[in-house]
């Protein structure tokens, strides 16, 4: 059979028929590089590395099926309207009309991310799964200082709401599990409908901006992480009969008490709720009587969650305290029972100089109520029923009697090990004790021989005590020989038998040793195994070329 003519270069099958590179996509859509960055980030779209890459190492390749899903992508249409706009409010700039360019930006025209979040998350389990970037995104932002030109005030004021609104659905359904503290911020890890969420705060410090970095693709990732972070929050909300968006009270807004202001707002949610179940129940006359004032009990409930602040700070309802046995919420498990019950009847203070939102969000999530100092608090510093008060310098006035003053690690620490610690170590004035990540296993660390640094300090102790023991029994019964005065082969032999006793600890503490070191190294490999007996034999050789030189010396001293 004749094989059909082929043109060099013309290849259409395999990988040049699978993959087209970045500036190809780029003329076929006709758009400019940032905007097509842009669209790919907003549908998910990333760059692929084919086997065999057609056009060289230097392109940058992308899926053709991606591609052309993008061609017929509306979102795409729409910004290249906007982008028309655009080119609209500079020529009026230009012909220097700023009454046509005010209008202009007034009536710029808008788009929505609602389809595209749900056409890349057909279910929430799929959102969940996504949301560690999405939070972590979301909370640096929300630290970030405004820059002209680059991060608007709107926009990170937007992203600290939506922080703290799943911050308040976290610590009202009691579905942290762990945190932790580290150089580049505090860790915090949720479960959520079955899904383990993790994401990273940045520590409350001036943050410095430098020219070096390029806001624009992390802008991209924000703004579709802004959208996919009111989708989740409105649903988690939804699923606890909490209306979203919420209306917070606008004194302890400008108060920067955000936490206090959305748990108010969970209280008044659900006296309302309660409020709707007892007129739901009534019947006959009473369902008449209902409908007919059913108007005006709606006006009075929304009047009741826009004017909360009208009620007493003092309230008892209005604390930082969590309602139980919310209707419409999940069934709970035996670790959201555990974390519910951690920090059950104890109240906090905090100090100025304590980090106040990340312990406003961590306590009421394991069932204790907390205040701090300053404006918009619940209660003051002198409340007899305070319990524990957390401050991270030495106090200049006296401290009240029958209230533990404690580090900040200490509630981190308690949190992590699920227990109330012993606040003797967390004194102010002493060094803490290590904080431990709680996301790396306990086994992991004795195969990889990191022991654990508690039972650590209890050998030593106990090895201490053997010594001692060992020295008081040698000196008791020297000083019984010497009253004795016996010189002969039995008490030779005896002092023989005590330092052979003495020698049993010794051996035994070698043994214990070398059994610690082989069990450190059974889960290693065998690459790593040889380093350690390298490093082991250089460290004895090391040793006895030190004895060598020390004996050299007591020779010539004699």
């Amino acid at each position: 059979m004749v094989k059909h003519y082929r043109p060099p270069g013309k290849k259409n099958e395999g990988n040049a028929a699978r993959f087209i590179t970045r500036s190809k996509a780029i003329k076929q859509l006709q758009v400019s590089l940032p905007l097509f960055r842009k669209v790919c980030i907003l549908k998910g779209i990333f760059p692929r590395e084919p086997k065999k890459k057609v056009k060289g190492n230097h392109h940058t390749y992308y899926h053709l099926k991606d591609v052309s899903y993008i061609q017929h992508e509306p979102l795409l249409e729409r910004l290249r309207e906007i982008r028309a706009y655009q080119h609209k409010v500079k020529k009026a700039e230009a012909k220097k009309n700023p009454y046509r360019a005010t209008l202009l930006r007034q009536r710029s025209p808008a788009y929505k991310l609602d389809k595209i979040v749900l056409q890349r998350y057909p279910k929430f389990l799929d959102a969940l799964r996504d949301l560690d970037d999405c939070l972590t995104m979301v909370h640096l932002f929300a630290a970030l200082p405004a820059i002209e030109g680059c991060i608007e005030v709107k926009r990170i004021h937007n992203c600290r709401r939506l922080a703290h609104e799943w911050q308040a659905y976290i610590s009202r359904t009691h579905r942290l599990r762990k945190v932790f503290v580290s150089v580049k911020g505090i860790y915090y890890q949720a479960e959520v409908k079955g899904q383990k969420v993790t994401w990273l705060a940045p520590h409350p410090l001036q943050q410095v901006v430098t020219d070096d970095d390029d806001f624009n693709i992390m802008l991209n990732f924000l703004e579709f992480y802004e959208a996919l972070l009111a989708f989740a929050n409105c649903h988690l909300y939804h699923s606890i009969n909490v209306k979203y968006p919420p209306i917070l009270d606008p004194r302890l807004e400008a108060l920067a008490a955000d936490h206090y202001a959305l748990s108010r707002y969970f209280d008044a949610n659900s006296r309302s709720s309660a409020w709707d179940r007892q007129e739901s129940s009534l019947s006959g006359s009473g369902k008449v009587e209902s409908q007919q004032i059913g108007p005006l009990v709606e006006e009075s409930e929304l009047r009741l969650a826009q004017l909360q602040h009208q009620l007493s700070s003092n309230e008892p309802g209005a604390l930082m305290h969590l309602v139980e046995d919310v209707p419409g919420e999940d069934e709970e498990d035996d670790d959201t029972r555990e974390c519910k019950k951690l920090f059950k009847d104890m109240k906090f203070f905090l100090n100025r100089e304590v980090y106040r939102d990340s312990l406003l969000f961590i306590i009421p999530a394991f069932g204790g109520i907390v205040s701090w100092q300053g404006d918009g608090a619940p209660f003051e510093e002198d409340d007899d029923s305070i319990t524990h008060q957390i401050i991270d310098r030495p106090r200049q006035d006296g401290k009240i009697c029958g209230r533990e003053y404690v580090h900040p690690q200490w509630v981190y620490d308690c949190v992590n090990a699920r227990i109330i610690l012993p606040t003797g170590d967390y004194l102010v004035g002493r060094d803490p004790p290590p904080h431990l990540s709680p996301f790396v296993d306990n086994d992991s660390f004795e195969t990889e021989g990191v022991i654990n640094r508690a039972e650590a300090e209890a050998e030593v102790a106990k090895e201490k005590r053997k010594k001692m023991k060992a020295h008081e029994k040698q000196h008791h019964h020297e000083l019984i020989m010497e009253l004795e005065g016996v010189t002969d082969s039995s008490s030779i032999s005896n002092i023989d038998n005590l330092s052979a006793d003495r020698e049993e600890p010794d051996h035994d503490y070698e043994q214990v040793e070398e059994d610690n070191r082989i069990k450190s190294e059974i889960g290693l490999s065998r690459r790593v195994r040889g380093v350690i007996e390298g490093m082991r034999i250089s460290r004895q050789r090391k040793k006895h070329l030190d004895d060598v030189i020390r004996q050299r010396r007591r020779n010539l001293r004699t």
